[in-house]
C-alpha cells in the first residue's frame, strides 16, 4: 500500500460519505411520530399522566421485576437507589474503576465514599476476586456495572453481598434486555438502574428507570424522585407524609420520554438478537486479519446486551501509536469508534477531592483500558453483513499501516 491510500494521509476513505452512528440512532418510526403528535395535542405532558406509569410497568415486566420507577436520567436512578437504603455520609460503596463516572458520583452526591475496585481484563467488568479485600466495616453496597458488551459476574457479586450483608445495585445503563441464564439483568440485585440517554440501547434523549421486586423499596424510590408523593397519590392530593429519613427530589421525567420508549420496547429483543449475530461475525472476521481482542461476553449470558462492542488494541504490534491516533485514522475512513474512559478517578469530569473516595489497591486494567480500548456503538451492529465487512476493512486497513501512522 502507498501512504496515500490511508484517508488520514490523503487517500480515499472506505466510507464516503462517512457512516456516523448518530445518523442511525435513535430509531425514528411512523408509530412513534404519531404517538408523540397525539401526546402533544393532548396537553397531558407531565409525569402524572398515563404514559409514564404504563411504560414503567411494561419495562419492569420485560425485565422480570414487579416495580418500575421512571426518572429524568440514569444518574439520579443510582442516587435514589442508594438513598432508599439510607446510604450516606460515613458509608462506602464499592464500584468498578472502569465505568462512566456517574456510577461513583451518585454515591458522592449522598456524601458516601466510592471505593474503586479493578475490572477483569477480558470482560472489563468488576473483578469479583478483588471485592472482598476492599470491604470494610463501613461498606454498605456494591454496584456491579454491566459494561459495553459484557456482564459482571452477578452470581459472584450476590454471593459476596450475602456473606457481608451488603446491598447490590445493578448498573444496567448498558444492559437493556440482557439475560443471565435466562433471567433479566437488573432483577438480580436489590435494585436495577437503567439509563435512556441519547446513545443508549433504548433512548429518549434523557431518562432512566429503577426496577425492583421489593414493594417497600419501590415506594421509597418513588417518593425520593417525586418530591415525596406516594405512587397512588393524585397530583396536589397527598395521602401521607414521606418518612423523615427521605430527602425527596423533583427527579421526574415527562410523558414524552415514556412515549418514545414505549415505541422501542417491543423491538428490543429482536435488536439484541441481531446485535449478537453481528458481534460474533465481526469477532470472527477481525480474527482472520488482525490481533484485536474483543471484549468477552458475559460468562452465563443467554442474551448478551450490547451498548457497544469493545475492541482492545493491546497487542504489542499496535503499541507504536496512541489509541487516539488509531481512532482518528479510523474516523478518517468514515467510521466512528469511541474512546474508553479509563479509570474513573483519572477522568477529567470526576472532580471530587482525593479525600472523598478510596482506591482499593491498584487498578491497572482500568487504567490501561483508556490507552488501549475503542468501542463500536451498538447502532453499527444493526447493519447488514456487507456493511460490517467494510467496517472490518477500515480497521484492517488502518492496523496494516500503524508504522506509517507512527512516522506522521
Amino acid at each position: 500500500m502507498s501512504v496515500a491510500e490511508l484517508a488520514k494521509l490523503g487517500g480515499p476513505p472506505v466510507f464516503d460519505p462517512p457512516l456516523y452512528w448518530s445518523d442511525l440512532w435513535p430509531p425514528v418510526t411512523d408509530t412513534g411520530e404519531a404517538r408523540l403528535i397525539a401526546l402533544y395535542r393532548s396537553r397531558r405532558w407531565t409525569a402524572f399522566d398515563a404514559p409514564e406509569g404504563r411504560f414503567a410497568a411494561a419495562f419492569a415486566t420485560h425485565h422480570d421485576a414487579a416495580h418500575g420507577i421512571f426518572m429524568m436520567n440514569g444518574t439520579v436512578t443510582l442516587q435514589c437507589a442508594l438513598a432508599a437504603f439510607g446510604i450516606g455520609p460515613g458509608d462506602e460503596v464499592i464500584v468498578p474503576a472502569l465505568t462512566w463516572y456517574a456510577t461513583a458520583s451518585a454515591a458522592r452526591y449522598l456524601g458516601a465514599t466510592p471505593v474503586f475496585v479493578d475490572v477483569e481484563a477480558d470482560t472489563l467488568c468488576l473483578d469479583t476476586t478483588l471485592i472482598e479485600a476492599a470491604i470494610t466495616e463501613r461498606t454498605r453496597a456494591i454496584i456491579p456495572v454491566h459494561l459495553y458488551g459484557s456482564m459482571a459476574d452477578i452470581d459472584a457479586v450476590l454471593a459476596i453481598a450475602q456473606r457481608h450483608n451488603l446491598r447490590v445495585i445493578e448498573d444496567c445503563a448498558h444492559a437493556h434486555g440482557g439475560r443471565w441464564l435466562g433471567r433479566a439483568l437488573g432483577s438480580f440485585g436489590d435494585v436495577g438502574s437503567f439509563s435512556f440517554q441519547q446513545s443508549k440501547t433504548m433512548a429518549s434523549a434523557e431518562g432512566g428507570i429503577c426496577i425492583t421486586n421489593d414493594p417497600g423499596i419501590a415506594e421509597r424510590i418513588f417518593r425520593l424522585k417525586h418530591i415525596g408523593y406516594a405512587p397512588a397519590d393524585v397530583q396536589r392530593y397527598v395521602t401521607d407524609r414521606p418518612a423523615t429519613d427521605l430527602t425527596c427530589y423533583p427527579f421526574r421525567a415527562t410523558a414524552f420520554q415514556a412515549v418514545l420508549l414505549e415505541d422501542q420496547l417491543p423491538t428490543l429483543d429482536a435488536r439484541l438478537s441481531r446485535y449478537g449475530k453481528s458481534a460474533r461475525y465481526l469477532e470472527e472476521r477481525l480474527a482472520l486479519t488482525t490481533r484485536v481482542r474483543i471484549q468477552k461476553r458475559g460468562r452465563l449470558a443467554t442474551c448478551q446486551s450490547y451498548y457497544g462492542l469493545a475492541l482492545m488494541f493491546d497487542d504489542p504490534s499496535y503499541a507504536c501509536v496512541s489509541i487516539d491516533a488509531l481512532r482518528d485514522a479510523i474516523a478518517a475512513e468514515g467510521i466512528l469508534l469511541m474512546n474508553c474512559w479509563g479509570a474513573v478517578y483519572d477522568f477529567p469530569l470526576f472532580n471530587f477531592p482525593r479525600s472523598t473516595y478510596r482506591i482499593s489497591d491498584r487498578c491497572p486494567v482500568a487504567e490501561s483500558a483508556g490507552r488501549q480500548v475503542l468501542w463500536l456503538h451498538h447502532a453499527y451492529l444493526g447493519l447488514d453483513d456487507a456493511v460490517l465487512d467494510r467496517i472490518v476493512e477500515v480497521i484492517d486497513k488502518v492496523l496494516g499501516q500503524v508504522a506509517r501512522l507512527k512516522r506522521t
